[in-house]
């Protein structure tokens, strides 16, 4: 198997943005496509391999861009000044989701009827955002991801399928949280999954992640079983 990777230039509110492409260089006709959305740091050589981890199960992955190209952060203080404006601005984090969505849609080689989104720490809470806005989706999954919600889709039904890999020891996101975003999803209708690891902590699947007081470890128990049930995941959603 050879994976092809391409980097793609897109544009949202005069930002120029690049996106990772991966795919199964050996396969014909359009392939359900995975956007990858990456964590606090930019999109980075973590989120670019999820992307082709993805693209060996035989989906097409875009890993796309929140920050502007070659927007990477070199530090926790750097990162948490890039993600803020989102966290402060949810439907502009909200548009410049649907922009890579339909970005990605429109790639060759993609089947623009089977898409799902996938998320790690900040991501995933970008993932959730554009399920909340009611895109026409197959799945969401949200790899120990944040909770918060963006007061700003009440009353908004979510059609993607949705699935919650997490960590029971993230205090980043606790699982008193965790219980009001499955009362959140329970109201906007979705069909959802939660999945919460014991004596986990957050950034799991990163093997980088090694700050215990900060709250984040790598657990390579978590990151196999979070794999499996998103194979299983992708698998129901888009086969």
């Amino acid at each position: 198997m050879t994976i092809e990777t391409r980097l793609i230039e897109y544009t949202h509110q005069n930002t120029v943005l690049e996106g990772y492409y991966a795919c199964d260089d050996r396969q014909t006709g359009p392939r359900p496509l995975v956007l990858v959305a990456h964590a606090w740091g930019g999109r980075d050589a973590f989120v670019e391999q999820k992307a082709c981890q993805i693209a060996e199960l035989g989906y097409a992955a875009f890993a796309l861009d929140m920050y502007g190209k070659g927007v990477v952060g070199t530090d926790p203080a750097q990162n948490a000044r890039l993600m803020q404006p989102f966290m402060q601005d949810r439907a502009f984090l909200q548009a410049r989701m649907q922009q890579a969505l339909q970005t990605a849609r429109h790639l060759a080689g993609v089947d623009s009827s089977r898409i799902a989104a996938l998320g790690f720490c900040f991501g995933g809470l970008c993932v959730l955002d554009l399920a909340r806005t009611g895109a026409d989706l197959a799945g969401v999954v949200s790899f120990h991801g944040l909770f918060t919600p963006p007061g700003n889709t009440a009353g908004q039904r979510i059609r993607a399928k949705v699935l919650i890999l997490h960590g029971h020891a993230d205090p980043m996101a606790t699982p008193e949280q965790a219980l009001v975003l499955a009362r959140e999803l329970t109201e906007a209708g979705a069909d959802w999954q939660l999945h919460l690891y014991g004596n986990t902590l957050h950034a799991f699947t990163n093997p980088r992640a090694n700050d215990r007081a900060f709250g984040t470890l790598y657990d390579a128990g978590a990151e196999r079983r979070s794999f499996e049930s998103l194979r299983n995941f992708l698998a129901e959603v888009l086969n």
